[in-house]
């Protein structure tokens, strides 16, 4: 039987590159790969797709109007899936326009070029496509201590540039439902972690600054919490919604595990000691660095709904994912090199070294 094609935007991100990588193990897709290779997209992520026929790649903008109807024309993909994305939050604050640009307007060109393909189809293709915008839970803001988890009736309460363009963004994903029929699913996922993330990002970066010896800096007191989930899950997560979703619904994606930042650190480093134990104990690196701009406290996920329409639960506890997230960096030096160029360092040094030391508990650490 021939697989079905779908267009993966963003494929070459940590998240996009662990979805096309559950796809083609599934053998249930042809995947064509558009990613334009900004500092988050990387070929050494599709490494091992290299031999694979049904693995396409192309480098190109979601914004690229002429380039997007092209494949589309030419691949006749069954569904679009939309991973493309400017998604750092510190990098939205010394940048917003580029974060306005690609998750804003290149999410309206995808959606303009999509509907005019999906009117072109003819009927039981139109009936099965299917438009899957995949979007985050800093779109909801902030919430207290006590606060219940967010739901997909949550109102939007975005607090970054970043998630102002994600919230943006859903609502156009949201019209082209409702005003044009347009068979779209949004996903609102809480905090991935695991293979192939970034070094910028939290865990990893605390993973190879723990690795060489170096200081693991942590924004503010560290206490801001946030949910946890393995990347592995959320990829079984969105293939489940992608084929059993109810066009023009949102469906929330979380991992059941809240913890503060500096918790994860801590746990990090317990590992690190287990694993290269004459540096021991790795906790003396911790460094609290002065606290990043409207910086959200906490953020939790109610994914009930998955459970109950889709019968997803994330299966890979914590503790487990994060060992192996761990042990996925260590056996990767090289990809970690080839991904951490000079523009990297010079940002940990802008975000992280040249912040100063933070007041936590009426001190400075």
């Amino acid at each position: 039987m021939q697989l079905p094609n779908w267009l993966v935007t963003g494929g070459a991100g940590f998240i996009g590159s662990n979805f096309v990588r559950s796809v083609r193990r599934a053998g249930c897709a042809r995947i064509i790969n558009l990613d334009k290779l900004t500092y988050a997209g990387h070929l050494e992520n599709l490494a091992d797709l290299a031999d694979d026929r049904d693995h396409v790649f192309v480098r190109g903008d979601i914004g690229d109007a002429t380039l997007i109807d092209s494949l589309l024309r030419e691949h006749q993909p069954a569904a679009i899936v939309n991973f493309a994305a400017e998604s750092h939050v510190d990098r939205s604050i010394t940048g917003p326009q580029e974060f306005i640009q690609t998750n804003v307007v290149g999410t309206h060109t995808l959606l303009q070029c999509a509907l005019s393909y999906w009117k072109s189809l003819g009927g039981g293709r139109a009936a099965g496509f299917r438009f899957l915008h995949v979007s985050t839970d800093e779109v909801y803001g902030s919430l207290g201590p006590h606060d219940p988890p967010f739901t997909e009736d949550s109102q939007y309460r975005p607090n970054s540039p970043y998630a102002a363009s994600k919230a943006a963004a859903d609502h156009l994903v949201r019209a082209y439902h409702q005003t044009f029929g347009l068979a779209t699913l949004t996903t609102n996922c809480s905090n991935n972690y695991g293979p192939y993330q970034h070094p910028e990002k939290l865990i990893p970066l605390m993973i190879e600054n723990g690795r060489s010896g170096r200081p693991l800096p942590v924004y503010g007191d560290g206490r801001q919490v946030r949910d946890w989930l393995y990347v592995q899950d959320h990829c079984d997560a969105l293939r489940l919604v992608l084929e059993r979703g109810r066009a023009g619904e949102t469906y929330n994606i979380g991992g059941d595990c809240e913890c503060a930042n500096l918790d994860i650190v801590s746990s990090l480093c317990r590992l690190l000691d287990d694993m290269y134990p004459k540096d021991a104990p790795h906790a003396k690196l911790i460094a609290h660095v002065a606290d990043r701009p409207g910086h959200d406290r906490r953020y939790a996920i109610d994914a009930s709904k998955m459970r109950r329409e889709l019968g997803w639960h994330p299966r890979t506890g914590f503790d487990d994912g994060l060992a192996c997230t761990l042990r996925w960096y260590a056996e990767h030096a090289d990809w970690v090199a080839a991904v951490s160029t000079g523009a990297h360092e010079r940002w940990i040094e802008a975000n992280y070294v040249r912040r100063g030391p933070a007041a936590v508990n009426g001190g400075i650490k």
